[in-house]
Order: structure tokens, then C-alpha cells, then sequence
């Protein structure tokens, strides 16, 4: 028996088990396992709705804050400190002989800056002296003619009635003829020489007596005049040392020992650093709802967030900076482009004690922020200034030095203190 070769359609595949058909994945090309597309994009749309649900909060938070607070703030980071510059210039001319302070000296009011050659006003001040008291001892002299005057009118009213009475005597004798007419006519000549020599002394005594009169020595104009002329001179001797009007600090110190200045040249400047302000330029937009008095809160750069200032609105300006300019724009020539321009806003701080912690200097930018809420206030001051916005009383003593020295000279040349 021929035996038959195994038929090759009935072949196993020794890896395969007998088992069903092949696997429908393979035979596509596509890897056997789960399908990976689906939870992709599911992740994806769950990061698609977070995101706009946290877009959606934050135009929600965004809308309360705008309608609850941020409406009602105005802000500029156009805005610089400022403040008052006092210029130190003499009030005579002179020579310098020494400087008491150099750029960035704190200096207290009355403190001696600038010093110069007082030797011309010590001169005049001697000679002014000099001639209060030859004044003096003239005006004593017109009291002393005026008594005199008054002692000679007494003595001719009694020389006119001596001559009246022999005159009478006479004339009864003249009538009985005890005595000549040529004796009666001599007692009537002596009758009217005594009547010519007091009526002379009254007149020369209400010449004497107008020069003095409702007057003292202190008083009397020719004193009052020499008395202006010692306290000119005293003045310019005073005026020749220069001191600081205020306390602050000094800047731009232009003078040099040995220069020679005249009267109103600028030496040098101090800057009362702890009564400064700022000044914020605002557009004229945001104008709508600012009101004196509403709060500012102010922060500098050179300090950055860390220093909050308190502030106020002190005024509003009265226009634009343009149109205060020295050149000012003609709106009604020509191409005409509009530009929102900008309005000066004066803001003083709450308590200037901020100011000794965090000092500021002059021309720094500062950022200001406006709370507008209160909204009662004017937009224009309302009130007229009651007191001086800045003053020094420095100067007053000086006068009053001058009067001093002036009753000194006065009381000197008087009558008993010789």
C-alpha cells in the first residue's frame, strides 16, 4: 500500500493553537488594546471649560470691582513734587567775606548763610548816630528859646504897664500944669515903645512855640528825621549778613568769598522739604467727578509701592498748561488737530510727619490716585485766603533792633544824661 503525502491545506501553524479565526485587528494593521482617541478628547474639553469658566469669573470679578470701586478712582503717574524755592539775595550791595552753608545744608531760619564787608554801613551807622544827637541837642535847644520867649513876654507886659501907669500919672499932672507937655509926650513915647516891644516878644514867642508845639524831643520832626536816617543805616549794617528766611535745605549755592554782588542777585536757595506738595497733571476727561478735599493716595517711584502717602485735593487748576505757556497754541489758525490736554491738580499731604519718615525731593514723579466717592466738595475754591500761605518773621527783629538803638541815641543827648 502506497502511502499519500499529508495534504498541505490541513497544516497547522505550530504557533497558533487550533482555535477560530485569525484576529480581525491584526489583519487590519492596527495594534490589538484599547481605543486611545476618546479619553484625549475628553481631557481636552474638560481644560476647555475650566478656562472659561475661570474667563468667565474674572469679567464677573472684574465687573464688581469696576462698579464697587474702581469707577470711582482716577490715577496719573504725570504728576511731580513740588514746592517753594526761597531764593537767599541781598539787600545791599557788598562784598563776601564768608559763606555759612554749601548745596544740601539743612539750615534753620535766622541761621547766618552769607556774609558780607560791613565796614561802609558801620561808617554810616556812625554818622547817622551822629546826627540824631546834634538833632537832639537843636530840638532841646528850641524848648529851651520857646521858655525864654515866654519869660520875655512876662517881662514886657510888666514894662508896658510901669510905662501905662507913669503915662496916666503924667497926663492927670500935665492937666493942674505941675508938669511940661514935652515930659507928658516922652511918657507917651515910653507908652508905645513898651506896647512894640511885647507885641515883638509875642510874635517871637509863637514863632518858638509852633516849632514845638503838641510835641516832645522823641517826637519832634526834625528827631523823627535823623531817627529814619539811623534806621535806614542800621538796616543796611543789619542787611549785610544774610540769613535763611526759613528752615530747609540749601541748593544752587552760586556765590563765591570775595565776590562782589549787588542788590537782588540770587546767591543760593532753600527748600522747606517738609512742606511740599505734588502736582498731577490729569486729562480734562478725568475732571468729571474730582471735587477739593477728596482723598489721594500717592506712592513715589523712588520708593515704590512699599510708601503710601495720605493726600488731599487742594485745587483744581484754573487751565491747562498750554494755556498759561509762553507761546500758547492758536487753536483758530490752521490745520486744527484736537488733544486732550491736561489740567493741574494740586494735592497737599494729610500729615507732613510722612514727609520726615520718606522724604521727598523737588521734581520727583509720584503716582496719585483719587478716590472719588465723596463728591459734596467745590470744584473751585469758594473762600478767600485768611492768613499768609507762607510767611518768615526773621526780619521783624531787625527793625525792632533799630528802634532800640535809636531811643538809646535819643536818651543819651537828653537833658540830665550828659
Amino acid at each position: 500500500m502506497s502511502s499519500q503525502p499529508p495534504d498541505q491545506n490541513n497544516k497547522t501553524d505550530p504557533n497558533h493553537s487550533g482555535q477560530g479565526k485569525p484576529d480581525q485587528s491584526t489583519l487590519a494593521g492596527k495594534p490589538t488594546g484599547a481605543d486611545t482617541s476618546k479619553p484625549k478628547k475628553s481631557s481636552r474639553g474638560l481644560m476647555l471649560r475650566i478656562l472659561a469658566v475661570v474667563v468667565v469669573l474674572g469679567i464677573i470679578a472684574w465687573l464688581l470691582w469696576y462698579f464697587l470701586d474702581g469707577r470711582w478712582h482716577e490715577s496719573t503717574d504725570d504728576a511731580y513734587v513740588n514746592g517753594n524755592v526761597v531764593m537767599v539775595t541781598p539787600q545791599v550791595a557788598g562784598t563776601v567775606v564768608s559763606i555759612g552753608a554749601d548745596d544740601g545744608d539743612r539750615v534753620h531760619a535766622g541761621q547766618v548763610l552769607v556774609q558780607l564787608d560791613p565796614s561802609d554801613a558801620e561808617v554810616m551807622v556812625a554818622e547817622a548816630k551822629a546826627n540824631l544827637a546834634n538833632t537832639v541837642r537843636k530840638v532841646r535847644g528850641l524848648y529851651a528859646s520857646v521858655d525864654g520867649a515866654k519869660a520875655d513876654v512876662a517881662q514886657r507886659m510888666v514894662a508896658l504897664e510901669k510905662a501905662r501907669a507913669d503915662y496916666n500919672r503924667r497926663r492927670e499932672l500935665a492937666k493942674t500944669g505941675a508938669i511940661s507937655a514935652e515930659e507928658l509926650s516922652h511918657a507917651r513915647d515910653a507908652l508905645d515903645a513898651a506896647q512894640s516891644g511885647l507885641t515883638s516878644s509875642q510874635q517871637q514867642y509863637q514863632s518858638n512855640k509852633v516849632l514845638v508845639d503838641d510835641t516832645v524831643v522823641a517826637s519832634h520832626p526834625d528827631v523823627q528825621a535823623a531817627a529814619a536816617k539811623l534806621r535806614s543805616a542800621y538796616l543796611d549794617d543789619v542787611r549785610s549778613t544774610l540769613v535763611a528766611p526759613v528752615d530747609g535745605y540749601v541748593a544752587k549755592r552760586s556765590v563765591q568769598v570775595g565776590q562782589r554782588v549787588m542788590s537782588g542777585t540770587a546767591l543760593m536757595a532753600v527748600v522747606p522739604l517738609h512742606a511740599v506738595w505734588i502736582d498731577a497733571n490729569f486729562k480734562e476727561t478725568q475732571l468729571t467727578k474730582m471735587r477739593l478735599g477728596q482723598p489721594v493716595e500717592i506712592s513715589s517711584d523712588v520708593y515704590g509701592g512699599a510708601v503710601k502717602y495720605k493726600g488731599r485735593i487742594e485745587s483744581l487748576g484754573v487751565g491747562t498748561g498750554s494755556a498759561f505757556s509762553l507761546l500758547p497754541a492758536q487753536n483758530a489758525t490752521g490745520n486744527w488737530i484736537k488733544i486732550v490736554q491736561r489740567i493741574p491738580v494740586r494735592v497737599f499731604f494729610d500729615d507732613l510727619r510722612q514727609l520726615d519718615q520718606h522724604p521727598l525731593r523737588l521734581g520727583m514723579s509720584v503716582t496719585v490716585d483719587v478716590g472719588l466717592h465723596d463728591q459734596n466738595g467745590p470744584t473751585l475754591s469758594q473762600h478767600s485766603p485768611t492768613q499768609p500761605v507762607f510767611s518768615t518773621d526773621v526780619y521783624k527783629q531787625q527793625l525792632a533792633n533799630a528802634d532800640l538803638e535809636i531811643a538809646k541815641v535819643i536818651h543819651a543827648n537828653m537833658a540830665g544824661n550828659n
